[in-house]
């Protein structure tokens, strides 16, 4: 579903998608108490960074930072060092057009302004696919399909 073979002549060529990681997965991926989405979510971002683009937003980079220092109690400086390894992935910057996208989404859509500005800015970087466990999986918006990787192998 996600590589997908093209033939060109002798040899064969293999694109891959580009996928938006939300929050919760790179939150997981830290996260010792449920060992089961720690290992799946660990998982996943491998296959991601293996195999496809993965996607984040400033957005996501904030929301981590905060989860993993206030609710997991991390070392602020260890989290640091977590984020900088994310300038290997695509990063969308939330700026004034992102978040008008956003809040038409949220009208539109009749979803929260933050899911809203995940699909914006999944949208803004032609995404195929969003990865996260707070929206609806199967849900189609704008041309962004919403999944949850935590249940469904891709």
């Amino acid at each position: 579903m996600f590589l997908q073979k093209e033939k060109n002549g002798p040899g064969k060529n293999y694109t891959v998608s580009k996928i938006f990681i939300d929050t919760n997965i790179l939150v997981y991926a830290i996260d010792n108490i449920d060992k089961i989405k720690n290992e799946r979510a660990r998982d996943v971002l491998k296959k991601i960074i293996e195999k496809h683009h993965p996607v984040i937003s400033t957005q996501v980079i904030n929301e981590f930072f905060v989860v993993a220092t206030k609710k997991l109690k991390a070392d602020p400086i260890i989290v640091k060092n977590i984020i900088h390894n994310y300038k290997n992935m695509e990063i969308v910057n939330t700026d004034l057009q992102l978040i008008e996208e956003a809040i038409d989404i949220s009208v539109i859509s009749q979803l929260s302004f933050w899911d809203s500005l995940i699909i914006a800015a999944a949208e803004k970087s032609n995404c195929e696919f969003v990865f996260s466990e707070d929206l609806n999986s199967g849900q189609n918006y704008r041309g962004v399909l919403l999944l949850n990787p935590l249940i469904k192998d891709f």
